[in-house]
């Protein structure tokens, strides 16, 4: 009972300090994930709490499950529309991009190392995917708005790589260890194993969870239970009939996430802090692996393949991939750096060394300080990154809060909360006069809090800065009601982003002739008849998103709005600076 106590007073501690941490990692600017490492570097054997920990099985375990919950939260979360703008480039960079790094990378680490072929190729492809954990955590937590075919396709690449680098790893594992074995037909035989069983299992399994999830009547806490436990069998039965389990489990989650019902609500509100939990967890035990003086000994060469990794590897194999897609250049640049590196290839380093394959302790050490590199640099670096390389986007009007209350099988009542800003539409208003002008009979006040205190009637109520309102409203209309409440609402609609969408709202119906016409910019012959959507669609050669722009002369026609089917709502035009006549 003392050592049972004591390892949960341990873990509980090591948990307890780096949550405390977080708010540290914050204004450091640092990624929390890279926090739960140094917790658990610090308690091992050579920090402060000289903890011996060397149970590569243990940590495995930990590993898996963890990776299994993180993917599963990432799927529930991933919206499907995302996959109109980004499915085919995710998936040639989930596969090509893997292979395409690990070969560069390879080619790099044979000559540094001064190693053979297979030992090198082996060690690039353990560094040679992303990492779901730190993608899906970094960019939802960095402050920015990615446009969304840039964050469609790093989330969706992270979710889907992870087969193509286990199945690298096996088949370099078995070139070491059992070279008359290893053959391109097994490779291709392994291949259409992992991603079809893993495909299959994923879509059905999720399909069977979202009927259960929907017909079932159970206590809130126990549907995200079943949902996790669930999408556990669907990852555990896929890898034992050799597909892959990652890709399963994530494709469980998003077709659950996706048909929404009256339990959804509570399953991402439980699975939030189940994904923290297993990324905390997942990096202390991986923190408490690994030996610091190690990392040092090895931190030369890691260096160097980090940095190899990171401006040349991933870039050109990006750059090779994206090209039939007509991303921009900007766009290419910034999905080559935000290549992150986390605990999946920790994880699959984990793995020779477990197989007995000579010289894995230094795959596992070069592999280690690979991921503190990317981390440290490329993490820390995601907002100004995006920045830079001008893949930002104004951040939506969006609501304070929002609630689903469900009122049937497949009917149910959105709740959204608003606060009134000085300078807004809102201020000075009663709160029914002003929603009949921005949703007619769709909207409905339900509460308006003043002070922190509930106002009894509303009829009559005048809105104040600083007041709450709970609107019962659809969803569509959320950004649209935004709006009325924010700042400088009370202008020109565009005024707060009219720097980046321009200064006039243009109707996408519009004939594109009619606005070269009125604004004297010069179209092809064949454009003069075309809508301006059509247009731009046209021009641009790729699914728009918001943000995208095409110039007519010296003016900037940018995609501000579009509905869930992809089409574009509406769009700003951004006219040239006057010239200075002295």
């Amino acid at each position: 009972m003392t050592s049972i106590n004591a390892f949960l007073l341990l873990g509980g501690l090591l948990l307890f300090i780096s949550v405390l941490a977080s708010t540290l990692s914050a204004r450091l600017g640092l990624p929390l994930l890279l926090l739960f490492l140094f917790v658990g570097m610090l308690a091992g054997e050579e920090g402060v709490g000289r903890i011996a920990f060397h149970d590569f099985s243990t940590a495995m375990l930990v590993g898996q499950l963890a990776l299994a919950v993180i993917l599963l939260d990432g799927g529930l979360r991933t919206r499907i529309e995302t996959f109109r703008v980004a499915l085919w480039p995710a998936a040639v960079l989930a596969t090509w991009g893997v292979i395409g790094t690990a070969l560069l990378l390879g080619l790099f680490a044979t000559w540094l190392l001064d190693v053979h072929w297979s030992l090198a190729l082996l060690l690039a492809a353990i560094v040679g995917s992303t990492d779901a954990a730190a993608v899906f955590s970094l960019l939802r937590n960095s402050g920015v708005r990615l446009n969304d075919r840039v964050k469609a396709t790093l989330e969706i690449e992270s979710g889907a790589n992870d087969p193509m680098a286990i199945l690298l790893v096996t088949v370099m594992v078995e070139v070491l260890l059992q070279p008359e074995a290893a053959s391109a037909g097994r490779f291709l035989l392994l291949l259409v194993m992992q991603m079809g069983l893993g495909a299959l299992a994923g879509v059905l399994g999720g399909w069977v969870l979202a009927r259960l999830l929907a017909r079932l009547r159970l206590a809130e806490g126990l549907y995200a239970l079943l949902i996790v436990s669930g999408g556990l069998m669907i990852f555990s039965a896929t890898n034992a009939i050799d597909g892959s389990g990652f890709l399963a489990i994530y494709l469980a989650g998003l077709i659950v996430g996706n048909r929404r019902c009256h339990a959804t609500e509570h399953v991402l509100r439980v699975m939030d802090g189940l994904a923290w939990l297993a990324q905390a967890g997942m990096f202390l035990i991986l923190g408490l692996l690994v030996t610091p003086s190690h990392l040092l000994d090895n931190a030369g060469h890691a260096l160097a393949m980090a940095l190899f990794l990171m401006l040349v590897a991933r870039p050109l194999a990006v750059w090779l991939g994206l090209l039939p897609f007509h991303f921009a250049r900007n766009e290419v640049a910034y999905i080559s750096w935000v290549g992150l590196r986390g605990a999946v290839p920790i994880v699959l380093a984990i793995y020779p060394v477990m197989m007995g394959v000579p010289n894995s302790i230094l795959l596992f050490d070069v592999a280690f300080a690979v991921v503190l590199v990317s981390l440290l640099v490329q993490g820390a670096t995601v907002p100004m990154a995006a920045r830079l390389f001008g893949v930002v986007v104004p951040p939506r009007d969006e609501p304070v809060d929002r609630l689903e209350v469900w009122v049937g099988e497949t009917a149910a009542l959105e709740l959204l909360e608003y606060r009134v800003a000085a300078g807004s539409r809102a201020e000075g208003r009663q709160p029914d006069e002003l929603l009949k002008e921005e949703g007619g009979d769709a909207v409905r006040c339900v509460a308006v809090v003043k002070q922190g205190k509930l106002v009894g009637h509303i009829a009559g109520v005048r809105l104040a800065p600083g007041d709450s309102v709970w609107l019962a409203a659809p969803d569509e209309l959320a950004e649209r009601l935004a709006k009325a409440f924010a700042a400088g609402g009370a202008g020109n609609e565009l005024t707060p982003h009219a720097g980046f969408f321009g200064e006039f709202v243009v109707d996408p119906h519009c004939p594109a002739g009619e606005l070269a016409a009125a604004y004297g910019f010069e179209l092809r012959e064949e454009e003069a008849g075309l809508p301006l959507a059509v247009m731009f669609r046209q021009r641009l050669a790729r699914p728009p998103v918001v943000g995208d722009k095409i110039s007519l002369g010296a003016f900037l026609l940018t995609v501000k709005e579009m509905d869930h089917g992809g089409r574009i709502t509406q769009m700003g035009l951004k006219c040239p600076a006057p010239q200075r006549l002295f």
